[in-house]
């Protein structure tokens, strides 16, 4: 379907959950975070419903699985196995932060995970467990490796700067990911609050008048921007009008949300 700026809405990201096995400094806050009740989060059956309809009747055609960490939530294979059915997805994708990627992987790739993105801001064991608060660099190190094997391509590396790509840590995730053969996507560091987000570098996020996705909390709220706190709730509306709502209010471009989180909708 088309929004009222004729972009073809074709994409859905599917926050699953928003725990995290890491805490990294520009996702979460440092006080920490109140998080959903069991209750309050979608069911695997309430998030294969609105998927299965968003694909087949909206003709969205890119499903992403986020989070939070999507692997962490319990039972997830069951959810992926699912949506890996639903045939008339095209573009059937996950984003981690590769920790539990030597649990999963292969199991991933049966279930029709056709590609994975991983989140590796710097190679630094140190400066690693500084921003996301005392993980091991090992872990996702060892995610990567493991999405290899299971015969991953393309696997592509989200990588936030603060300002370039220029950046040593970002050249040194450059030069890492170019002797196993991945890509890498530089994400400027973003305000939700303050409305600073950019194009991403390698990839076409932050692109505003050409963005083709909404976003489905965890919490079961379809988002039309991440940068505007204007959502429809899946259980109040149903998933079909919610889907037609947030297609129709789409904003042209993003401007800010004191209300959004990224550990509750992705990046």
């Amino acid at each position: 379907m088309y929004d009222q700026y004729n972009r073809q809405i074709n994409y859905l990201r599917v926050s699953v959950t928003d725990r995290c096995n890491l805490r990294c400094n520009y996702c979460m806050p440092q006080e920490g975070i109140k998080l959903l009740r069991h209750e309050e989060i979608l069911s695997f059956e309430e998030i294969f419903d609105l998927v299965k309809i968003a694909v087949e009747e909206f003709g969205f055609a890119k499903v992403r699985l986020t989070g939070g960490e999507p692997l962490l939530r319990k039972d997830i294979m069951v959810l992926v196995k699912r949506l890996g059915e639903i045939n008339a997805i095209k573009d059937y994708t996950l984003t981690t932060n590769g920790i539990l990627l030597t649990q999963y992987a292969r199991e991933l790739k049966a279930a029709g995970i056709k590609r994975i993105n991983i989140s590796l801001d710097t190679l630094d064991q140190e400066r690693y467990t500084r921003l996301t608060c005392g993980g091991k660099i090992t872990g996702a190190l060892g995610g990567i490796e493991a999405a290899i094997s299971a015969g991953f391509n393309p696997i592509k590396i989200n990588c936030v700067v603060e300002d370039n790509h220029h950046e040593p840590d970002a050249q040194a995730v450059a030069e890492f990911a170019h002797k196993r053969g991945l890509s890498v996507r530089y994400i400027k560091k973003m305000d939700l609050g303050r409305g600073i987000f950019g194009v991403v570098n390698g990839g076409t996020g932050g692109d505003c008048q050409a963005c083709n996705r909404l976003r489905l909390s965890s919490d079961g709220n379809i988002y039309p921007c991440l940068f505007n706190s204007l959502c429809f709730s899946v259980r109040e509306l149903g998933s079909r009008e919610a889907l037609r709502r947030a297609i129709a209010a789409k904003p042209l471009r993003g401007e800010s949300s004191k209300h959004n989180a990224f550990y509750r909708l992705g990046g």
